[in-house]
């Protein structure tokens, strides 16, 4: 069952780890404000490093000993686009990646609304396949569930590049974009992820595989089967060839990490067997947020 019954209850969990063991929304770092600048008042935000303490709500600190700010309409939400990889490789898997991806998007979109942003969602293989349009507010996690969980694995390849075309011909302005995605894309994931860096979109890589593909453990003669174009080949696997796989798989997990290091882009890698609470709450932790007398909390 891709969302079981105790799905949102978890989800809360991490919206309340998120804002207060780690000082703030995971994303909230990424927010542009302009807090204080209107003059009409629209909600409470839980305070984050940085952040001026002028808006401080201090009556509310008074009482409950909260550093809340006080949100303003014309506050700038951050706009986040979950561009979720939907090619036959993310079937692949025990269990499968696609699975994996969908509670990820769900889970990081649900801490997003409850922190007051904006999200969208975008399906894509080898072109934006199918949207979730832009939408605010906790309620529509709901619809977003409902929405991920009658997506289907489909296209022949995977072509980031031409998906972030779509993405700009969606929207004008830029935000934070999460990638949430295997990257077997032949043509090579760098060419998307420049678009993104060109258009000033901020960028997180959530980068998912099987245990298999790590490690296949093949040897002798066996049949290969592409999950992306159906294709069907014999092959023998030598030991030679099993190290000289390993080092391709090696060679790509390292290029993703090294282009995300290199132009300051956040990156998750897990194996799909990771549950994805875990995965979200590593993702904190290793925001650099958290606070090292409260981790023995979790």
């Amino acid at each position: 069952m891709l969302f079981p019954s105790d799905f949102l209850t978890r989800l809360e969990y991490l919206s309340i780890i998120s804002k207060r063991v780690f000082r703030g929304s995971l994303l909230a770092q990424r927010r542009t404000m302009q807090l204080g600048s209107g003059i009409e008042f629209s909600d409470h935000r839980e305070y984050t490093p940085g952040d001026d303490f002028r808006y401080l709500d201090w009556n509310v600190y008074a009482r409950h000993g909260d550093l809340l700010l006080k949100r303003f309409q014309e506050e700038q939400d951050l706009h986040i686009c979950f561009m979720l990889d939907c090619s036959r490789s993310m079937g692949f898997g025990e269990p499968p990646k696609f699975d994996l991806a969908r509670q990820l998007v769900a889970a990081l979109a649900y801490i997003a609304l409850a922190d007051l942003d904006r999200i969208t969602v975008l399906t894509f293989s080898d072109d934006i396949i199918s949207e979730f349009p832009l939408t605010r507010g906790k309620a529509r996690i709901l619809p977003l569930m409902r929405f991920l969980e009658v997506q289907q694995l489909s296209g022949s390849v995977t072509d980031l590049s031409r998906s972030v075309q779509g993405l700009f011909h969606r929207t004008r302005s830029a935000g934070l974009a999460v990638v949430v995605s295997d990257l077997f894309d032949e043509s090579g994931f760098q060419p998307g992820l420049d678009q993104l860096r060109h258009r000033r979109f901020d960028g997180h890589v959530l980068q998912l595989h099987s245990t298999k593909e790590a490690d296949p453990a093949l040897l002798g003669d066996v049949e290969l089967h592409d999950v992306e174009n159906g294709s069907l080949r014999k092959v023998t696997v030598t030991e030679r060839n099993a190290r000289a796989y390993k080092k391709l798989f090696d060679d790509h997990q390292r290029s993703v990490r090294d282009y995300c290091r290199n132009y300051n882009l956040g990156c998750t890698q897990s194996p799909s067997t990771v549950k994805f609470d875990d995965l979200v709450i590593r993702m904190m932790r290793e925001s650099g947020t958290l606070h090292v007398e409260e981790e023995s909390r979790i």
